[in-house]
Formats: C-alpha cells, structure tokens, sequence
C-alpha cells in the first residue's frame, strides 16, 4: 500500500470534485492511502508536489486541474508550462499522473471530469499507479 498525494488546482469546483471523486476511486480501489491538497492555480501544481516529494510522506501523485481557454495567450501559457512541469517531474523519477485537462469549453470539461464518463481524474490516478510500478520493477 502507497501513499499518494493529490494535488488539485481548485478553480471550477464541480469539475474538480469529479476529478478528484474519479482519482480517489481509482486510488483506493487498489488499497492505496490518498490525501488531497489545493494550490491557487494548475502552474503551482509541479512545485507543491516538489515540496511534497521533499517530505517523503508520499510514493506517488496524481495533478488535477481545468484550464478552459479564454480570450487570451493566457491559456496557452498555462496548459504547456503546466503540463510541461508535471512532465518534468516524471522525468526526474516520479509517479505523477496529470489529470490537468485543458478544453476548449466547459461542455468538453464536464464529459472529460465525470467519472461516468471519461473519467480523466481516474486515468491521471492509472498513470500515477503504473509509473510506480515501472519504478518498483526498475529498481
């Protein structure tokens, strides 16, 4: 049993609460201890895992966030560097699931968020699950 840490950039609360409900599923459905946390936006998510990892309470993590694009660059920004971060993060050896959708609109956010449906929350917790077994099998 591992401990995994979900990291939630809370700004649509109904999507998030279906991201969150769908990784937690996925989680404690294989036996595994979940805490969530919630940072101001989806590009501090890489660095509040980096500060949990420093801790070394948690074997695994699962970024959750919605990134809806507006009228600006903004969206732009936000999805490559968010996504970017988490990636980094991977590379550096850890389990992270990105479970940060970024949509078009919020019809596309409500399919990808609802675990009745896409259920993109319990795939970022499958991805975060297999690269700790990856990291288990290389170690």
């Amino acid at each position: 049993m591992a401990k995994f840490l979900i990291v939630e950039a809370r700004f649509y609360d109904h999507l998030n609460d279906m991201l969150v409900a769908g990784a937690r599923a996925a989680l404690e459905a294989e036996g595994h201890k979940v805490d969530v946390i919630t940072v101001p936006g989806a590009l501090e998510i890489p660095g509040a895992i980096v500060l949990a990892d420093q801790s070394g309470q948690y074997e695994g993590y699962v970024a959750i966030g919605v990134v809806i694009r507006g009228e600006t660059y903004h969206f732009e920004i936000v999805a490559g560097e968010s996504a970017r971060g988490v990636m980094a993060l991977t590379m550096d050896g850890l389990a992270v699931g990105n479970g940060i959708l970024t949509v078009e609109n919020e019809a596309q956010a409500l399919v990808r968020a609802d675990p009745a449906q896409k259920d993109k929350g319990g795939e970022a917790a499958k991805a975060a699950l297999a690269l700790l077994a990856l990291r288990a099998k290389f170690a």
